[in-house]
């Protein structure tokens, strides 16, 4: 039988000796801290709770269409004080990903993006030259001329060792099928994350794992996911924050992506919150994909503790 989630909200004791576990909270951002430009209320506040009580703070998010920088800027404008540090994005844990670890050979070392201005900032800031993302190019409609020079490889750049797909609010049949004949010829296919949705103003929309879907469905393989719940990006994060694991606490709303990364990244302890995509029928179901050790009704009833 799986273990149950131990309820927080109301529980005055129970979230002192809750936030007495940790010295790191890893924070997802939809869906924990805001929903799209609305931040939840209370949640300044009790960050800011947390930091009194001398606890480092993470935010660690999938959301590749935003750089560390851009990142900062939100925060700032939400109330939450942050610097680039402060951020692990999966556009940043895919650059240095494919920089420190992939570190492609010369000559194929280009990256081709699927995706948003984010991806393009990070893998900029980790000297690694890419092709496509926000190029106006390849913002449009395919052409005649399109198939045949992608059939035989003139309108391909030989330098492309790698294909990268984000969430791209501008994805097309030209971008995905530029990803499948550089895939077709030995590029390897990775993925900034795999969430299926994107949790916004209250509702949900389509993620990054749903532009990568036509690709992996096409070349017959998935990609190599660099954002949560990848433990690649938990050892990244580990290493860059000399955190203690057993000490490290991972917020989320989501089962498949926040509380399975902490699950796997054998963490202290993980909290959910139901104010993004997950709700408590969820890991309560039979099959379902991980459970977390704690759950709240939001965020800022852990200034509820005694």
């Amino acid at each position: 039988m799986a273990a149950s989630a131990k309820y927080l909200t109301g529980d005055g004791a129970g979230i002192k000796d809750f936030l007495d576990q940790f010295d790191t909270f890893l924070f997802d951002c939809d869906g924990v801290l805001w929903s799209g430009d609305h931040v939840f209320e209370g949640v300044p506040e009790t960050l800011l709770l947390l930091r009194s009580k001398g606890k480092r703070i993470v935010f660690v998010t999938n959301n590749s269409t935003k750089s560390r920088q851009d990142y900062v800027k939100k925060l700032a404008g939400m109330g939450i004080e942050a610097g680039p540090d402060d951020v692990f994005g999966s556009s940043y844990s895919a650059a240095v990903y494919i920089s420190r670890i992939l570190k492609l050979p010369a000559g194929k070392n280009k990256v081709y993006v699927i995706g948003e201005a984010g991806v393009e900032q990070e893998l900029a800031s980790e000297g690694i030259p890419f092709i496509g993302a926000t190029d106006p190019n390849f913002r449009r409609d395919i052409s005649p001329e399109d198939f045949a020079g992608l059939a035989d490889g003139s309108l391909l750049d030989p330098e492309v060792g790698a294909v990268l797909c984000g969430l791209d609010f501008h994805i097309n049949y030209l971008k995905l099928v530029h990803g499948l004949h550089y895939i077709r010829r030995g590029a390897l296919f990775l993925a900034t994350n795999l969430d299926s949705t994107l949790p916004m103003h209250h509702d949900i929309f389509l993620g990054a794992g749903s532009c990568s879907v036509p690709l992996a469905n096409a070349v017959g393989e998935q990609p190599l996911a660099l954002g949560k719940p990848s433990q690649a990006m938990m050892d990244a994060i580990e290493g860059k924050f000399q955190l203690d694991r057993a000490r490290t606490c991972m917020v989320g709303d989501r089962l498949n992506t926040d509380i399975k990364f902490g699950i796997e990244g054998k963490l202290g302890g993980t909290l959910h919150v139901l104010t993004g995509v997950n709700t408590k029928a969820d890991w309560e179901a039979k099959d379902a994909i991980a459970v977390p050790a704690f759950y709240a009704d939001k965020l800022s009833d852990l200034r509820e503790c005694a």
